[in-house]
């Protein structure tokens, strides 16, 4: 077998406004299918994601402030993680701050090589988002 392409499918409350969020985010909307819409797609640069409202797939937003750390809870949300790679992601970081997303893990380096932060959609979706440590 050989992929030619993963698309993650994201379960969300409501897809006007999970649209509205990865637009905050720096994502385009793509497409999107229904009358009103329920389905449909965002993308930036070669990355799309699907957002489907009530249906494919788990959501939940847990209670805990952090992802990482002594007082986070890599479990407490019960959506999907996903890892973006990104020129800069503290950048990425100050960008989602003056958006007032949810950070709930700061620019960190880690030691898998990674300069990595977390923010979390509504629904409990985690996006790790990264740079290599040999790219900075």
């Amino acid at each position: 077998m050989i992929v030619h392409r993963l698309v993650p499918i994201l379960n969300v409350t409501s897809f006007a406004e999970s649209v509205a969020w990865f637009e905050a985010l720096g994502f385009t909307k793509l497409w999107e299918w229904g009358d009103p819409p329920g389905f449909g797609g965002v993308g930036n640069g070669a990355v799309e994601v699907f957002l489907c409202q009530d249906g494919q797939g788990g959501r939940g937003r847990g209670d805990n402030a952090m992802t990482f750390g002594p007082t986070g809870d890599e479990g407490g949300d019960k959506g999907v993680w996903m890892s973006l790679f990104v020129e800069n992601v503290d950048d990425v970081h100050r960008h989602c701050v003056a958006a007032a997303l949810d950070v709930t893990w700061p620019p960190t380096d880690m030691p898998w090589g990674l300069r990595e932060m977390h923010v979390r959609h509504p629904d409990g979706h985690v996006l790790r988002i990264g740079t290599g440590l040999e790219e900075e």
